[in-house]
C-alpha cells in the first residue's frame, strides 16, 4: 500500500478527535463520487492498523436515469474490494436536496441498525463545510448554522454519524482518486445549476478563489470550526443557565425567573430563549420567536405575547414570565 500525506492526515485525524476507536463496526456511505472514494479507499488502506469491520452502502434516490447504474458501479466497487455491501433504493423518487438528505439518511440509519453498525461515515469535506457556511450565511442564521458541519452527530442513541474528511478539501479528494486510478462516477446532477449549492460550488466558490482569496474553502472551514468549539460551550452554559432559572408551576406550567436572566449577557438570554422554544414549539424557532420570548425578561409586568405556533402564550407576572 502507498501511503500518502491524506493517509496520515485522516489517520492522526480519527486518533486525535477520537472519531472511532479500533475494532469498531463502520457502514461507509458511498456514492460513488471522488469524496466518498476517497474515504473509502483511506479507510480500508487504513484498516489493518485499526481492525474495523468495513461495509459499503449505497443509497439510489432514482431522480437519474442512470442511478441504477450508478447503483451496480458501487456494489461492484463493493466486491473488487471484498467489502459486504448494502443498497436502499427510494420507492418514491425524492426531487430537491432537502428531501434527498433526511431520506439518505434515514435510509443509512437503517441500514446500520439491521446490521449493528455503531458508524455511519460519510465524505463530507472542508469544501463542503465552506459551501454549507455560506448557504446558511446568505439564508440568515446565526453561529450555529456558521458552524457548518459538524465531525460527529448522534443520528440515534446508538449510531453516530462521523465526517472524517473535513480538513480535506475537494481538489485534496480529486487529486488522491487520480493517483489511485479510483473510478470516479460522475454525476450530473452535480452541474445543474437549478439547486443553490451547486451555484455556489460551480459559481460562487470559483469567483471568491479568482478575485479575493485562492484558499476561501480552507479559511472557511477553519472559521466553521472555531464556530462549533464556541457555539458548544454557548450551548452548554445556557443549558446550565436555564435549569438554574426554569420552574415548574401549577399544571406544569413553565415559569422563567426573571431576575436571574436580567443578569447574564445577551447572547445567553437569546440561547435559553431558543432552548426553552425548542421544547414547546412544533418546529424549530426563529429569531422572531426568540426576541418575542426574551424582550419579557424586561418588559412590565401583565406584559404579554401573541401565540407563538402551536398556541403557547408567555406573560410577566412579577419575577417570573409563565408559558401556557
Amino acid at each position: 500500500m502507498t501511503w500518502t500525506a491524506i493517509h496520515a492526515e485522516i489517520h492522526c485525524t480519527i486518533r486525535a478527535r477520537h472519531l472511532f476507536a479500533r475494532n469498531q463496526k463502520l457502514l461507509v456511505a458511498v456514492s460513488g463520487g471522488q469524496d466518498s472514494l476517497c474515504l473509502i479507499k483511506l479507510l480500508l488502506d487504513l484498516q489493518p492498523k485499526w481492525k474495523w469491520s468495513l461495509a459499503i452502502a449505497h443509497c439510489d434516490h432514482c431522480w437519474r436515469e442512470d442511478s441504477q447504474a450508478n447503483a451496480h458501479h458501487v456494489e461492484n466497487l463493493a466486491h473488487n474490494w471484498h467489502t459486504p455491501f448494502y443498497l436502499e433504493t427510494a420507492t418514491n423518487p425524492v426531487k430537491n436536496e432537502a428531501s434527498a438528505r433526511n431520506w439518505r439518511y434515514q435510509a443509512l440509519t437503517k441500514i446500520a441498525e439491521v446490521h449493528n453498525y455503531q458508524y455511519i461515515v460519510t465524505g463530507h469535506t472542508a469544501s463542503d463545510r465552506a459551501e454549507t457556511l455560506l448557504y446558511n450565511l446568505m439564508r440568515g442564521t446565526g453561529a450555529d448554522g456558521l458552524q457548518a458541519l459538524t465531525w460527529q452527530r448522534p443520528l440515534n442513541e446508538n449510531i453516530i454519524l462521523v465526517r472524517p474528511l473535513l480538513e480535506v478539501t475537494r481538489s485534496q479528494t480529486e487529486q488522491f482518486c487520480q493517483e489511485f486510478n479510483l473510478p470516479i462516477w460522475q454525476d450530473s446532477t452535480n452541474q445543474n445549476l437549478q439547486y443553490a449549492r451547486n451555484r455556489i460550488r460551480q459559481e460562487l466558490i470559483p469567483y471568491l478563489k479568482e478575485n479575493f482569496n485562492p484558499q476561501v474553502e480552507s479559511n472557511l472551514a477553519q472559521t466553521a470550526e472555531l464556530l462549533l468549539a464556541e457555539v458548544e460551550y454557548l450551548e452548554q452554559t445556557a443549558h446550565q443557565l436555564r435549569l438554574e432559572a426554569s420552574e415548574k408551576g401549577e399544571n406544569d406550567i413553565l415559569q422563567l425567573n426573571r431576575p436571574i436572566l436580567k443578569r447574564v449577557p445577551l447572547a445567553l438570554q437569546r440561547r435559553v430563549m431558543r432552548q426553552v422554544l425548542q421544547k414547546i414549539l412544533p418546529d424549530a424557532p426563529n429569531f422572531e420567536h426568540i426576541e418575542k420570548l426574551r424582550v419579557l425578561i424586561t418588559a412590565p409586568n401583565r406584559s404579554q405575547t401573541d401565540p407563538f405556533p402551536g398556541g403557547a402564550i408567555a406573560q410577566v407576572q412579577g419575577d417570573w414570565i409563565f408559558i401556557s
